[in-house]
């Protein structure tokens, strides 16, 4: 059967694709793998980055010995999508990314990791921190602070910079029209980067995943992957 990893984002967690499931399984074997330092998984002692969990994605790939392979990432996840399929497109099939920012500076990365001050979040947005609590533990104060260290390193060094056009494989880039983080021009530029790549933007749709219409969302989905709608 044909394979389909779902990738969450960064601070995310892999049951924010739980309402995608019984739709999605009618045409793929699903996989779910949780990023280190997300879920109840440790943060590795040495952090973390984008080239850390592109060689995860690649270990989970061997060590399940998947083959024929469709990856959806949401916001970092398809970043990571990317990287890999960049690197090892041996067993890929097609890559689709939501909301996935790639124009990372260096100024831009010192602006969004300030915004994950722990203590201005549990104060000003009490919801979100028992949010972020209740999906990676104890331990989500510390998760926030490596994923701002991870986005100033993806700042001075993003990976994907310059190697785009080495990606041979299709790919869909999707971002939502009200998106505050990911801006239509970026995805614009790395669709027209990639030599076989589409882009579809989507109308009333904001960042989180929780907020796009999964009816929507999967509709496009099939449609890319040429699935019987």
């Amino acid at each position: 059967m044909l394979n389909l990893i779902l990738l969450h984002g960064a601070l995310g967690h892999s049951q924010i694709f739980e309402p995608f499931k019984p739709e999605l399984s009618k045409y793929f074997s699903i996989h779910t793998p949780l990023f280190s330092g997300h879920g109840t998984s440790e943060i590795p002692e040495d952090g973390i980055s984008i080239e850390k969990y592109t060689h995860e994605l690649k270990e989970f790939i061997e060590k399940n010995n998947l083959h024929d392979i469709y990856i959806f990432g949401h916001s970092m996840g398809g970043y990571v999508a990317l990287c890999y399929a960049a690197q090892y497109p041996e067993r890929l099939n097609s890559v689709i990314t939501m909301g996935t920012k790639f124009n990372w500076t260096e100024e831009q990365a010192l602006r969004e990791s300030k915004m994950l001050d722990p203590e201005t979040i549990a104060e000003k947005v009490p919801k979100y921190a028992g949010l972020l609590e209740a999906q990676h533990g104890k331990k989500w104060k510390q998760l926030l602070h490596s994923i701002a260290d991870l986005m100033v390193s993806l700042g001075k060094n993003p990976p994907l910079k310059n190697n785009l056009s080495m990606i041979n494989i299709p790919v869909q880039i999707m971002v939502g029209d009200q998106d505050n983080m990911v801006t239509l021009e970026e995805s614009i530029e790395v669709y027209r980067s990639i030599p076989d790549a589409r882009l579809a933007v989507l109308p009333d749709t904001k960042h989180p995943l929780d907020k796009i219409r999964t009816d929507l969302l999967l509709t496009i989905m099939k449609d890319f992957w040429t699935l019987s709608l």
